[in-house]
């Protein structure tokens, strides 16, 4: 019995430590080969890269992680985005396009490949588990492991997940250099500041920001959550009574704030390759707001893709906890399991802890895990004490790049193809 390869690739939009899950995954699978077990079913051969995700299977444009030492894969556990690439390709049903699932098994079978390890959320965790069910049906099974990755923190069945802590570290730090700048300048300028973060139908990045405040009335002042119905009255109220009380007003606001009927405030008119609605745009709309009604002088700013790319200040139990899901994922697949998710669970202790776990796929797939109402405040502008009891750990230690000439050094990778084994080209 040869040893199977293994497939892994990137989904969904890129985080500050997503690369430290393919870290753990390169790393448990060479150790493998390198244990005393060397039954060929304990280990794993090489590990192939999708080239810009699951489109890199597709089109079969594997990379050969083989090629890269082991200075270089080590190095990817702080190095933020996607090294190998990632995509938004959300496979339909197997009914609707058996072509796609055909091809990838003839790829992962002209390859040797018998683990897909897919590193994303949950359209991700709905293609792993369709990857496991139909590979079954075409006759070549396939060990399929989720590994989390989602800095929205909406994947249920697990305490939080990898990318999240980081994003939610930059938001609270972010917020709180700005509401001190902001506070510098009131008296003569200005006197709201919007923040814009990131959280489409959930709302624990502008959660986060709530970690700015040391004690009640600190900034920010109001947080706009999807969960939470927006009252364009009732929002300009509260930012014109904290003006007048503190001189200044700051808001973080989540790109998902909605109204009543569910319309978006920032609702750009267009969809992504997911079939989610784009956002982007509810800072300025809400800055319009508060000059058109108030009068009051506004500065906005976007976190966008600056938020899920600051590795320079990722939290440390994030990037642990990044490793920790990918190595694991290995540990899984040589152990036989299939269709599951790497889960992290908190421990019930006073000291914030946390350990490895799973989870079934069938219960992870396009559910999304929201804010629980008694995380926000009841007047639906602030997180309460049981959210911040949730959300600090989440933040906690630094774990800082190497530094080179006052810049941060990242891995930079050979990302080197294997040669193509079959005559046909899929087209995306």
């Amino acid at each position: 019995m040869t040893r199977r390869n293994a497939f892994y690739a990137q989904s969904g939009g890129v985080t500050a430590v997503i690369n430290a899950s393919a870290c753990g995954v390169i790393e448990a699978a060479r150790s493998s080969r390198s244990s005393h077990n060397k039954a060929a079913q304990h280990q794993i051969g090489k590990v192939y890269a999708g080239k810009n995700g699951i489109i890199g299977a597709l089109r079969e444009e594997l990379i050969d992680t083989s090629k890269e030492t082991a200075k270089t894969i080590a190095a990817l556990k702080h190095t933020p985005s996607g090294a190998f690439g990632s995509c938004r390709h959300k496979l339909k049903s197997f009914a609707d396009n058996p072509a796609e699932y055909e091809r990838l098994i003839e790829v992962f079978k002209a390859h040797n490949i018998g683990y897909f390890f897919y590193n994303g959320g949950g359209d991700s965790a709905d293609t792993c588990l369709k990857v496991s069910q139909v590979s079954e049906k075409l006759g070549y099974p396939i060990q399929a492991i989720h590994i989390p990755k989602t800095v929205d923190n909406d994947l249920p069945f697990t305490d939080n997940c990898p990318g999240f802590g980081s994003v939610a570290k930059y938001v609270a730090v972010s917020t709180k250099e700005a509401s001190l700048d902001v506070a510098s300048m009131c008296d003569t300028s200005t006197k709201v500041f919007i923040l814009e973060v990131m959280g489409r139908h959930a709302g624990w990045i502008a959660a986060a920001g709530g970690l700015a405040a040391d004690q009640a009335g600190d900034p920010p002042h109001i947080i706009l959550f999807p969960e939470i119905a927006f009252n364009r009255e009732k929002f300009l109220r509260k930012v014109d009574r904290t003006v007048k009380k503190n001189g200044y007003c700051v808001v973080v606001a989540s790109e998902g704030a909605q109204y009543k009927d569910g319309t978006f405030i920032a609702d750009a008119g267009t969809t992504d390759a997911f079939g989610h609605k784009q956002l982007g745009g509810v800072a300025p709309t809400l800055a319009q707001m508060v000059k058109s009604e108030l009068g009051y002088k506004y500065h906005w700013a976007l976190a966008d893709y600056l938020q899920r790319s600051a590795r320079h200040i990722a939290s440390a139990t994030d990037v642990a906890q990044a490793y920790a899901v990918g190595k694991a994922a290995v540990e899984y697949a040589l152990a036989g399991k299939n269709a599951v998710m790497v889960s992290i669970e908190r421990k019930k202790a006073k000291k914030y802890a946390w350990k490895i776990g799973e989870t079934p796929l069938v219960n992870v797939a396009n559910v999304e895990k929201m804010m629980p109402r008694n995380f926000i405040t009841r007047d639906g502008f602030g997180i309460t004490e049981l959210a911040w009891e949730y959300l600090a750990p989440l933040i906690q230690g630094e774990d800082y790049p190497p530094y080179k000439n006052g810049i941060p050094q990242y891995a930079q990778l050979k990302n080197i193809l294997v040669e193509r084994k079959l005559k046909t080209r899929f087209k995306v």
